[in-house]
């Protein structure tokens, strides 16, 4: 008799890499591309994001976990906050000046 052939087990597939994040953003107040930096002080537990450009910045609280890309979704999370009434005022404010 003969004797059974075996099967080898087929090597798993390697992880796969996790995307890069960026880490340098376009700026909310003047559109230019790739000119807000992040940096995190975790020895402060402060984040901050600048503009290069228009010189804006946003600071916020920082943890292990934080990355620059929490700190610019912040600060667009803030300016969609601030600005979230304007439009309408700006709505009302043209159909007044329609009636003219």
């Amino acid at each position: 008799m003969a004797k059974r052939k075996s099967r080898k087990a087929k090597a798993a597939p390697p992880p796969k890499k996790a995307p890069k994040l960026d880490t340098a953003f376009d700026c909310p107040f003047c559109n230019h591309r790739a000119s807000v930096e992040c940096s995190i002080d975790l020895k402060h537990l402060i984040a901050e994001a600048s503009c290069g450009v228009c010189k804006e910045s946003y600071s916020t609280a920082a943890n292990a976990l934080t990355e620059p890309v929490d700190v610019y979704s912040e600060w667009i999370d803030a300016c969609e906050s601030v600005n979230e009434g304007v439009d309408a005022r700006r709505r009302r404010r043209s159909y007044a000046d329609d009636d003219l």
